[in-house]
């Protein structure tokens, strides 16, 4: 009978962790920052129908980056634990952290236990309210999850595009403010992102019960019309 090769734990984990970064790596970045009337969430998708970022629940967007496939998933089954949580609770009780701690979970058995690690990161955004603050929950694709200030960026370039966002943030400044510094660092200086190459969204502090909205044609355009 022949013996199986024995592989260290530590490089097998180190190995995981290598295949998820190259897999994520292939895909766009995104940026998520807070705003004076909200939060903003830009990513770098020509796609109009395969979103990156998309509404959880009444104040909650989800963001990822990766294999769209497999966040979309975990997108999927955010809602449906937002929905079930709140027809047996009450709305108030569904939160991002909750969220971010079910994801950080999945992620982290399925790259401990599972041959192939998810090639994901994904972003659960909470609008404030009740004086509460908004939230930024970033979760890696082991699991891992950063409670992020002020803004977040996702991605396989997310080094060099947060220092170039980090160097124009701003506390409470404007939409269209927020909107040009987010698209200027995931362009770098060698490229230009314009609408047809972006996908947009905000949680919009407001009346109405539901907060996420997206910025589509003119109302992108004007935004980042010099």
């Amino acid at each position: 009978m022949t013996m199986p090769f024995y592989v260290a734990p530590e490089q097998v984990m180190k190995d995981r962790a290598e295949y998820a970064q190259k897999g994520i790596a292939r895909g766009r970045s995104l940026v998520a920052t807070t705003y004076d009337d909200g939060i903003l969430i830009v990513a770098e998708n020509p796609s109009r129908s395969l979103h990156k970022v998309s509404e959880i629940y009444d104040r909650i967007a989800f963001a990822g980056v990766g294999k769209y496939n497999e966040f979309d998933q975990l997108r999927v089954a955010g809602v449906r634990h937002a929905d079930t949580k709140g027809f047996a609770f009450s709305r108030e009780d569904v939160d991002a952290r909750s969220l971010a701690n079910l994801y950080a979970q999945f992620l982290g058995n399925v790259f401990t236990h599972e041959m192939k690690p998810l090639e994901v990161e994904i972003l659960v955004a909470e609008l404030g309210w009740d004086g509460r603050p908004d939230q930024l929950y970033h979760v890696a694709y082991e699991g891992t999850i950063t409670d992020e200030e002020g803004f977040a960026v996702l991605g396989g370039d997310a080094g060099a595009i947060a220092e170039r966002f980090g160097q124009a943030h701003q506390r409470s400044w404007a939409l269209r403010d927020a909107l040009r510094a987010a698209v200027a660092s995931l362009a770098g200086t060698e490229r230009e992102l314009g609408p047809d190459d972006l996908e947009v969204a905000v949680l919009e502090r407001g009346p109405d019960r539901r907060a996420f909205r997206r910025i589509l044609g003119s109302e992108l355009g004007d935004l980042l019309a010099a």
